[in-house]
C-alpha cells in the first residue's frame, strides 16, 4: 500500500528551525499499530494521521514511542496540508481529536490554531524534579499534562542541561521550563523523555498553558512567545475564554510516498 506522506517545519519562516512534524493524509484508519509503526519509523517528535475531507477531519498524532492527546505543530503542519495540497481553496479546517474540535484558520502568511486552554495552578515540585534538571525553578505549576517550572530569566531557561534519564524515572508526561523573555513576553522549553521526546523543538500544546499562565502575570494579551530549543520557534497567543490562539508560520520540507 502506498500512502502520500509530508514532512513540514512548523512555527518557522524558514527551513532548519522550528519543529519538523510528518502528516500522512489516509483514505480510512489503518491498525493502531501500523500507524504506530510508522511513527516509530519517521522518528519524529510527532506524527500526525488525517481521514477525512470537505474541511473536517479526524486527526490523531504519535510520537515514536505513544499516541498523545493534544498536539500542537503537528496540527499546524496539518493545516497547511490540507491549505496547499488537499483543498487549496480553503481558508479553515477543522480537527476532531481526542480534545475535541480544533479550528485552524489562515492569518495573513500565518496559521492559527483554536486550542483549549489549560490553565495550571501551583503545586509542590515533585521529588527529584529540581536533580533532574540540575537548577531549582523559583515556582513550580501543574496542569492537565504539563507541569510548570517557573525561572528568573531567559538566560536561566536556555542554559539548562536536564538529565534525560532522571527526568525519565519521574512520574511526569512532560515539564515545561518558562521564564520572561528578553526581547519577548516569555520563553519556554520543553522536556518529555516519558513521551519518547527528550526535548522538543517547539511545542504548540504546552503555550495552551502557558499563554493563561503569562498573560494573568504579565497582564498582556496577546503575547508572543519564542521556545529557545536548538532549532527554537516563534508563536503568537491569544488569550480568549477557555480557549487559546496560537499562530504560527509553517514551512514545507519533504512530499513523498511510504510504502506499508
Amino acid at each position: 500500500m502506498k500512502l502520500p506522506i509530508f514532512q513540514l517545519d512548523a512555527f518557522s519562516d524558514r527551513l532548519f528551525a522550528g519543529n519538523p512534524a510528518a502528516v500522512c493524509p489516509l483514505a480510512d484508519w489503518l491498525p493502531d499499530a501500523t500507524l504506530q509503526a510508522i511513527a516509530a519509523e519517521n522518528n519524529l517528535a510527532e506524527t500526525a494521521f488525517l481521514v477525512g475531507g470537505e474541511g473536517r477531519y479526524h486527526i490523531r498524532w504519535m510520537t515514536p514511542e505513544v499516541e498523545v492527546d493534544l498536539c500542537g505543530h503537528a496540527t499546524l503542519a496539518s493545516a497547511w496540508v490540507v491549505f496547499h495540497e488537499l483543498e487549496p481553496s480553503r481558508e479553515e479546517v477543522v480537527f476532531d481529536s481526542a480534545s475535541g474540535p480544533l479550528a485552524v484558520r489562515r492569518r495573513d502568511d500565518l496559521l492559527e490554531l483554536d486550542f483549549p486552554a489549560r490553565p495550571a495552578q501551583p503545586a509542590s515540585a515533585p521529588a527529584g524534579l529540581a536533580e533532574a534538571l540540575r537548577a531549582v525553578p523559583s515556582a513550580t505549576f501543574a496542569s492537565q499534562r504539563d507541569w510548570l517550572a517557573v525561572f528568573a530569566s531567559e538566560a536561566d531557561v536556555r542554559a539548562l542541561r536536564p538529565d534525560m534519564a532522571r527526568l525519565r524515572e519521574l512520574p511526569l508526561a512532560a515539564v515545561v521550563a518558562t521564564a520572561p523573555g528578553a526581547d519577548c513576553d516569555f520563553v519556554s522549553r520543553f522536556f518529555a523523555p516519558a513521551l519518547g521526546v527528550d526535548e522538543d523543538p517547539v511545542t504548540g500544546s504546552a503555550h495552551c498553558v502557558l499563554a493563561p499562565f503569562w498573560a494573568e502575570r504579565l497582564g498582556r494579551n496577546p503575547l508572543r512567545a519564542r521556545q529557545v530549543s536548538r532549532r527554537g520557534g516563534e508563536l503568537s497567543c491569544t488569550v480568549d475564554g477557555a480557549r487559546v490562539r496560537i499562530a504560527g508560520a509553517v514551512t514545507p520540507y519533504l512530499r513523498g510516498t511510504i510504502e506499508v
